[in-house]
């Protein structure tokens, strides 16, 4: 059976995936699936830098505004959605094109992974929530990880709670270590005839720009737009307000810290974050890295050098490159 083209562009925050994934659509009549753990959620568009239907330049996108704030979402619903969306953009006889920094959910896509013996039983990660929402809550979930998992204690932050419980949950349903169980979900062959593509620059550029992003989005109204959504009744205690700028601007409309230290701690865990995204990726088989300035930060030569792949991969054979 000939495998079905999938192709993915992905990258550390703020190394400017949108723009090259926009014109890398319309070159291979590609349509756009959203790999991202935030903008999912609908009336959070700044804090997740969510493109606007307006800046998509009649490229079809997914999985953008699909939920509510206060709505579960998680690795399995992603993948589930996912497929559903590329089962249409198949049948419309277009590529799909992944597009986002959540590297978990590329790899749950791409190897097909299978979540169905372990999820069902939702008692342990309902008592593990719980224990997040104490002051050392995701201190003690981190030191709980580290003596069954040192691996993916290693790799997680003890601020990610939710891939924290994840690996916890995991190791209790299935009594395997899920940085053990990722490992060899990376040796599986992809059922796609797929182009794994990793966006990159030089860290001190990429700190930069994620230093630009984060004022930006203070002057785009960061602070209104978690104001907005502490007035529709959204907390902590939700999935959606744990992501990064919304958690500590969050902690600033509560009286917790200054503006100005709310803006250091998103600035510096999203440095944080993008390191662990790289890491990440550099784990990853058959990756192809775009090292920026390698081709001169310039989109037509990276856009030649994406589609020449692409044709050689056979993924192009019936598009126009």
């Amino acid at each position: 059976m000939t495998k079905r083209p999938l192709v993915i562009l992905t990258g550390p925050t703020a190394v400017g995936k949108t723009a090259l994934s926009l014109q890398l659509a319309k070159q291979i009549g590609g349509e756009i699936i959203s790999a991202d753990s935030m903008q999912v959620y609908r009336h959070m568009d700044v804090g997740s830098a969510k493109i606007m239907p307006d800046q998509m330049q009649g490229v079809p996108h997914h999985l953008i505004d699909i939920l509510e704030p206060w709505e579960e979402f998680n690795v399995v619903i992603f993948q589930q959605k996912c497929l559903e969306c590329m089962e249409k953009i198949y049948a419309a006889g277009h590529v799909p094109i992944l597009t986002g920094g959540t590297g978990f959910y590329i790899q749950a896509v791409l190897n097909g992974i299978d979540f169905t013996d372990n999820m069902e039983d939702t008692t342990y990660r309902k008592e593990l929530e719980a224990l997040s929402q104490r002051e050392d809550g995701p201190k003690i979930l981190h030191q709980m990880l580290q003596k069954v998992d040192p691996v993916s204690a290693q790799a997680i932050h003890a601020n990610n709670v939710k891939r924290v419980i994840r690996a916890l949950e995991f190791y209790q349903l299935t009594g395997e270590k899920i940085s053990r169980h990722n490992q060899t979900e990376r040796a599986k062959e992809s059922a796609y005839n797929s182009a794994y593509f990793v966006l990159s620059e030089p860290r001190e550029v990429l700190y930069e720009r994620i230093e630009q992003r984060v004022d930006e989005m203070l002057t785009q109204g960061l602070v209104e737009e978690v104001k907005a959504l502490r007035d529709m009744g959204c907390h902590r205690a939700m999935v959606s307000m744990q992501g990064l700028g919304y958690k500590e601007i969050l902690a600033y409309l509560e009286g917790e810290i200054t503006l100005e230290q709310a803006v250091y701690l998103i600035k510096r865990d999203t440095r944080h974050f993008a390191k662990r995204q790289l890491t990440w990726f550099r784990r990853e088989k058959e990756v192809i890295w775009v090292e920026k300035q390698a081709f001169s930060n310039d989109h037509a030569k990276m856009l030649a050098f994406i589609t020449n792949t692409l044709t050689e991969k056979g993924i192009l054979s019936c598009k126009q490159s």
